[in-house]
């Protein structure tokens, strides 16, 4: 061997293992695939890449991710779940036919950590399965009476799940202070856990700040403790159809539902008439309530209104999801509700059918 060919072999060693630690590498392999024949990774609900099996179920990934992301490998109906950073060289080995948690990796340490928590994370996958095939099963051929009924009970079954699965997630990320619990901790729904999500944001503000996802997380939580339990609600002004105007802080001293709707919105018109019974139920004990419509065409709202007897104050400029309110209190769907308290305080998010009347039943008790 020459001098030149050393050089030159040097040369591209030394390329080659700068291009390595520019990207991550998982090398795997799913024994009994049968009939899956791809592999698929997934940041969060996104599609980043998919490879196909050979013979053996072997397949190799290759990609970048200058600081830690959290990823998920789908292979049939099993997922598991990655923390990789470029430099890392993973190896993965899973069965198709064992229990999700598992699979064996090496060459990353969160990605081990965070396979501690894979069982959990796929039992809440499994229970949220299950709702929605059997809430799609119950609701053929109801009314729409029956099929609101039937919403509350699935709904109510799915928030004992997810407390459950909230509490589980919060321990893990207790016992597990780095970034395999704060993965753990975004996969928490934002509107059930949102007190521990603003907790744990707290926590570990100043830390990996280098880390994208991290600081995203934080402006997050950031924006939503503004409009979170405990907190005043921000004032607004509007209009009522006379065109009078009305603004939120005119509601102090009285304990007040904030109530986001349409006429044009299914799921509002079917609560009504519960906010309805509640409103003459509890009026006497200082309670009120706001309609505030994200409607267009006045006569639809004017005619909706009547037909529902909603006898409380609306409000509306009638901009639609353009209205600054919607900014405001970023609303993304309705129907969309807060109670606050004489003071303006949020004290509940988003309560409707028997659980609005159980609050108030315990408020005014």
């Amino acid at each position: 061997m020459n001098r030149l060919t050393v050089i030159l072999g040097w040369v591209l060693f030394l390329l080659s293992s700068c291009a390595g630690d520019e990207v991550f590498v998982i090398d795997g392999q799913v024994h009994h695939a049968e009939n899956i024949q791809t592999v698929v990774l997934y940041e969060g609900e996104r599609k980043l890449d998919s490879v196909f099996l050979d013979e053996q179920g072997r397949f190799k990934f290759q990609r970048t991710a200058p600081h830690p992301r959290l990823l998920t490998l789908e292979a049939g109906r099993n997922r598991y779940h990655f923390i990789l950073q470029n430099g890392d060289r993973v190896s993965f080995h899973a069965d198709i036919t064992k229990p999700i948690d598992t699979y064996e990796v090496t060459g990353s340490a969160l990605s081990d950590k965070i396979k501690l928590f894979a069982a959990t994370f796929a039992e809440k996958e499994r229970l949220q399965q299950e709702l929605e095939e059997s809430f799609a099963d119950q609701a053929v051929g109801l009314d729409d009476t029956a099929l609101m009924a039937l919403r509350q009970r699935f709904l109510q079954l799915y928030r004992q799940q997810m407390a459950d699965y909230s509490k589980a997630t919060v321990r893990f990320a207790e016992e597990h202070d780095d970034l395999a619990g704060f993965y753990a901790m975004t996969t928490l729904d934002t509107e059930l856990a949102e007190a521990e999500l603003i907790a744990y944001a707290d926590r570990i503000t100043g830390r990996w700040d280098d880390n994208g996802r991290v600081r995203q997380f934080l402006e997050e939580m950031a924006r939503l403790k503004v409009l979170a339990v405990g907190q005043p609600a921000p004032d607004f002004e509007s209009l009522t159809p006379n065109n009078q105007p009305v603004k939120l802080a005119d509601f102090k001293g009285k304990y007040t539902l904030v109530d986001f709707w349409a006429s044009w919105c299914v799921p509002c018109r079917e609560e009504n008439p519960n906010i309805v019974e509640q409103y003459h139920r509890f009026k006497d004990n200082g309670f009120t309530v706001l309609g505030v419509s994200l409607d267009g065409n006045p006569g639809s709202w004017l005619r909706a209104i009547k037909e529902d007897g909603l006898e409380w104050t609306q409000v509306s400029d009638l901009q639609q999801w353009g209205s600054e309110v919607v900014g405001l209190y970023r609303i993304q769907a309705i129907p969309t509700s807060y109670l606050l308290d004489p003071d303006g305080i949020i004290i509940a998010k988003n309560l409707r059918g028997a659980d609005l009347e159980a609050f108030l039943e315990k408020t005014f008790d």
